[in-house]
């Protein structure tokens, strides 16, 4: 197990001060260094404001290059200028002009909890346009939200809506999984297993950070412990799932095996934050990526299991002609199903331009595994779903 992420949350003032940012740097570094003195390790110190809702729409591409600048210069190798709100438009724009920046949108509105059909067909717009940077590669940094609350440690969900900084940390933890499943010999015995490992380093993380936020005065938000994996077989919740089932996944039982890991996390004692389910994002697991490029994963099994478990589509690979409708009511879904399920997700689409469903996927990049682009039905006729909001109310059984 490591620490893929220590990520600091603050409200950055205007115009941005370098020593500001500098001071963030060195709180999470230090603290970040702690962690490694206990014996994990720390891939990755990020930073998450909440920027980019709050700029001017002639300055909002400067700003946030000059954030880049400002937090690369500090140390931050990743960096969350938050939810786009109005300058959600110039998302495209904002990912051309910098290399390290995330950004989001809310499709489901945090008040009303309406699906905002605005919003999902301007962030369809936004995904369309961003597969045009990299082959497809600028979707990384960008998702579109639904029920997502702030404090998520992962990227790209991660903003901070506050006013004083906090931290929390995001495993990458996925080997956990597969330890308790190949470990065995019944599904009970792996979601014991499962759950007493996270409990473990769950406790240890939050003692660990703990110590540190009493001594700054730093709030620590907790742990996203989302068994998120790295590219390699013992390192994959694809391969955990298998574990379960004794089959590849899509096979009967997968649903079951993903709500039996999701319950081991959710039972685990220690500090929750974030998601704390199970991710299952496509092109950063070896057997996802395996089974799409098989042929054998589907988006509508991804949403499904989702329902008992996930943070939602995370680098789902696209074919590069998907309409801009078609992505329009992948949103809708994944807006839906947070709503009804009353929970938080996301979706990290990639249309990939020049391939088609089934066309192999690589990328030169040491999270993704080599996998395979997933079908994406158009729509037929006229859809129904179109900008107008969408409001539902969650399910709590007949």
């Amino acid at each position: 197990m490591k620490i893929r992420s220590i990520t600091i949350f603050d409200h950055l003032r205007l115009p941005l001060e370098q020593d500001q940012i500098a001071g963030l740097s060195r709180t999470v570094s230090e603290a970040a260094e702690r962690f490694s003195d206990a014996g994990y390790e720390v891939q990755t110190v990020r930073l998450a404001t909440n920027l980019l809702s709050r700029l001017k729409h002639s300055d909002a591409v400067g700003t946030v290059a000059q954030l880049e600048s400002l937090c690369n210069a500090a140390g931050f190798e990743f960096v969350s200028a938050g939810h786009a709100g109005d300058n959600l438009p110039l998302v495209p724009s904002i990912l051309r002009a910098t290399q390290s920046v995330f950004t989001t949108c809310h499709i489901v509105d945090p008040q009303s909890r309406r699906i905002d059909g605005v919003r999902a067909r301007q962030a369809a717009a936004v995904i369309k346009s961003a597969a045009e940077i990299a082959a497809g590669f600028g979707n990384l940094r960008f998702a579109a939200l639904a029920n997502v609350p702030q404090g998520i440690p992962f990227f790209p969900a991660a903003y901070w809506d506050g006013a004083a900084p906090a931290f929390a940390i995001a495993t990458e933890s996925a080997d956990l999984a597969v330890q308790a499943t190949v470990a065995a010999d019944d599904a009970a015995e792996a979601h014991d297993n499962l759950r007493n490992l996270i409990q473990t380093h769950g406790q240890r993380l939050e003692s660990i950070a703990q110590a540190y936020a009493g001594e700054h005065s730093l709030p620590f938000l907790g742990t996203d412990f989302s068994l998120a994996p790295f590219p390699g077989d013992a390192c994959s919740i694809g391969g955990a799932l298998e574990a379960v089932t004794g089959s590849p996944l899509g096979a009967p039982g997968t649903l079951a095996a993903a709500a039996l890991l999701t319950n081991a996390i959710q039972q685990a004692t220690f500090r929750h934050a974030g998601f704390c389910g199970l991710m299952m994002p496509v092109l950063e697991d070896s057997v996802l990526a395996q089974r799409a490029a098989e042929g054998r994963l589907h988006i509508s099994e991804l949403l499904q299991w989702s329902a008992v478990c996930g943070t939602g589509l995370d680098t789902v690979p696209l074919p590069g002609d998907v309409s801009q409708d078609a992505i329009v009511g992948l949103l809708f879904d994944v807006a839906a199903l947070a709503i009804r399920g009353d929970k938080p997700l996301t979706a990290r689409l990639m249309p990939l331009p020049g391939k088609v469903a089934g066309d192999p996927v690589h990328f030169d990049f040491a999270y993704f595994a080599d996998g395979g682009v997933l079908a994406l039905g158009e729509p037929e006729g006229r859809p129904l779903v179109d900008t107008r909001s969408l409001q539902l109310t969650p399910y709590h059984g007949a």
